[in-house]
């Protein structure tokens, strides 16, 4: 369970997870060098549970492509002042506000990702992540004596 602080109107509560689904379709050995990996959430329902309350459920997505994929679903729990608008806006548009959507989708991504990166490893997959590049400056090195500096 997490709690999150988006915008004066917008609390997460809590974000559960429910399934975790996740395939590598190559041997490790037979992967590409260059993998394109894309991320996705996606809410699925959007239910108003009080004046205040909002239960919606979601979906997280890292596709690699031919390689695998790693799916993540679950329940966000939020509190907003415009819980029963934003329900009846999503009922007849299946739309949210853009601030209250990114807010989401943002805390989606926060909870998922960190849970994506450990199924990853488990399957032999990159972090769904990008990993800083460490360069080392061979010319101030050279000039200078001391400690290295990434």
């Amino acid at each position: 369970m997490t709690s999150v602080t988006t915008s004066p109107m917008t609390r997460i509560t809590a974000i559960k997870l429910k399934t975790i689904e996740a395939r590598r379709y190559v041997e490790p050995d037979d992967k590409p060098r260059q993998i394109r990996i894309d991320h996705n959430s996606q809410v699925n329902q959007l239910i108003s549970t009080t004046d205040k309350n909002l239960t919606i459920e979601f979906q997280y997505t890292a596709s690699y492509g031919p390689i695998g994929i790693i799916k993540l679903e679950g329940t966000l729990l939020c509190e907003d002042d415009d819980a029963k608008k934003i329900a009846k806006e999503w009922l007849d548009t299946r739309k949210m506000p853009d601030l209250f959507a990114s807010n989401i989708h943002t805390a989606v991504m926060h909870a998922c990702v960190p849970e994506a990166v450990g199924v990853a490893k488990d399957l032999g997959l990159p972090p769904p992540i990008p990993l800083p590049q460490v360069k080392l400056n061979t010319a101030a090195k050279s000039s200078q004596g001391g400690m290295e500096v990434a």
